[in-house]
């Protein structure tokens, strides 16, 4: 009986250890990429488009962030002479990618923050990750609200589209005094159909006729039938949505049918794809996160180390992606730590001048700044924007 006894609370011991074990397990699991102060580099992930049809978004964005990360190394680094090393995770301008790529940052890479995408839908589907794991995420360049209400480790350092829709119509109906306006919309874009709902709302409470957006979707190449019925509508302008690959062609095959009237877009039509509307793009206009024409010294120090590192101007994309790894750096000083509350404690009160404005982050970990609106050129074989005006929010 007394071996019997022993031998049942010998099992029973056994059993307990094995579910402490697994909880334990399991407590590790939730947090792999955990961040600890124990000194050495500091550890961070990209992950953008550096292949795929948002390719442009994305090789600008690892060019503004290794500018920045440059910078801030040269002078000393961090924390005591801790310096920035930098892993890059291509999402192959896919969502489901993109989610892989966050999920191994932070699993398998260990980073302590995370920055990008740029585009709203690769955004969307990759935060839910750094916000599970409790590891900062900063996007550069991605304008849907819906962003940084996944939570409180989620962050951006550019305007968002419920404003950019405003400033666009707002230099529509009072600049360029449009009255009838037509939108062909990008159904598979988060972005797409934010800045749409927004301008729609805008320009019907300024007074302007919106007629019914028109859809299509991302890698179509064919939009004359559509642009045919919207030339029969006689609208004064027309917005294009989505980005710079679509937008090009829109505009090329819109001035084909005889459609000179205005056309305008946002932040994604800055691209490198945008170039092969070549002198279609004539008459074009789109809001952005800044001028290259600024003369702001930080703005032409940006511009000018830029340059010299790539042999080309920036755009706005490689500005708001240097501004970025500022305001992270700036939060990792301020918190003097590189764990992940920590540093979104010192986020959330973020006030950095940056290239694109300063940084100031709100309650809902978006920055209140200006935008401007750039006129788009072609001219000696490239795309120009040319500063035509700045509108501030509120």
């Amino acid at each position: 009986m007394f071996r019997e006894a022993c031998s049942m609370r010998l099992r029973l011991l056994g059993s307990l250890i094995v579910i402490a074990l697994a909880l334990g397990g399991a407590a590790c699991e939730r947090r792999p990429g955990a961040a600890t102060d124990s000194g050495g580099e500091i550890v961070i992930g990209m992950y953008g488009s550096l292949t795929g049809d948002g390719a442009s978004f994305g090789i600008s964005s690892k060019e503004g962030h290794e500018l920045a990360i440059e910078e801030i190394n040269n002078a000393g680094g961090l924390l005591g002479g801790r310096k920035f090393r930098m892993i890059i995770e291509d999402d192959q301008s896919k969502p489901e990618e993109a989610s892989n790529a966050v999920t191994k940052l932070i699993t398998q890479d260990k980073v302590v923050a995370v920055l990008g995408e740029v585009a709203s839908r690769r955004s969307l589907a990759a935060a839910p990750i750094a916000q599970r794991y409790q590891i900062p995420m900063i996007t550069p360049a991605s304008t849907n609200e819906r962003v940084t209400a996944v939570g409180d480790y989620i962050f951006r350092v550019c305007f968002i589209d419920p404003f950019q829709g405003e400033v666009l119509a707002k230099f529509a109906y009072n600049d360029l005094k449009v009255r009838r306006v037509a939108i062909l919309k990008d159904i598979q874009q988060d972005y797409s159909v934010g800045l749409t709902d927004s301008i729609t709302k805008n320009l019907t409470a300024l007074g302007a006729e919106v007629l019914p957006a028109i859809s299509y979707t991302t890698g179509d190449a064919d939009f004359k039938a559509v642009l045919t019925q919207v030339r029969s509508q006689k609208p004064d302008a027309v917005f294009v949505t989505g980005y710079y690959p679509e937008a090009a062609i829109i505009v090329r095959q819109a001035r084909e049918l005889g459609m000179t009237m205005p056309m305008l877009g946002g932040d994604g039509w800055v691209g490198d794809a945008i170039k092969n509307g070549r002198d279609a793009l004539k008459n074009t206009y789109i809001s952005n996160h800044y001028s290259a024409d600024n003369p702001d010294p930080i703005v032409q120090n940006f511009v000018k180390s830029y340059r010299a590192k790539f042999g080309k101007e920036p755009d706005a994309m490689a500005a708001l992606a240097y501004d970025a790894v500022k305001v992270l750096a700036d939060a990792m000083n301020r918190a003097q730590s590189t764990e992940g509350p920590k540093v979104r404690d010192a986020l959330a009160s973020a006030d950095v001048p940056g290239v694109t404005g300063q940084l100031k982050m709100n309650a809902q970990r978006n920055v209140d700044k200006p935008a401007v609106i750039q006129e788009v050129t072609y001219t000696g074989g490239d795309v120009k924007f040319i500063y035509k005006t700045m509108v501030n929010p509120g």
